[in-house]
Order: C-alpha cells, then sequence, then structure tokens
C-alpha cells in the first residue's frame, strides 16, 4: 500500500496520529465516509486520511480547547 500524504500535514508522524484516532473511531462503530472493499479499520481511516475526509486541528502549545 502506497500512502500519498496531503500537503496539509507537516509530517507523517501527524498523519499516522490523525489515521489511527479515525481507526478507534471506526472500530467503535463510526461508520466510513468513503466505500472501499476493505474490512479493516486502519486501511479504511488511512484512506479517508489521504482523501481529506477527517478534519483535525493542530493546537499552539499552551491553550487547550475549553469544554
Amino acid at each position: 500500500m502506497t500512502v500519498k500524504i496531503p500537503k496539509q500535514f507537516d509530517s507523517k508522524f501527524r498523519f499516522i496520529l490523525v489515521a489511527a484516532e479515525r481507526a478507534k473511531q471506526l472500530q467503535h462503530g463510526a461508520p466510513p465516509r468513503i466505500k472501499t472493499q476493505s474490512r479493516k479499520p486502519a486501511t479504511i481511516a488511512v484512506e479517508e486520511v489521504e482523501q481529506n475526509l477527517v478534519p483535525f486541528v493542530i493546537l499552539k502549545p499552551g491553550k487547550r480547547k475549553e469544554k
């Protein structure tokens, strides 16, 4: 599997973090955002992130989101 990292990611590490979090969501029952033949949550998550279907925010150090 060849992975194409979108330009909005500043590193491969961040891409993997986002895909891993999305895979967890899929494992816990979240519906896939794409149609694919794969049943593996990790593969589906990587494909979704590649297609920019998983939103994410990079927080600045020292700033936390308030609930």
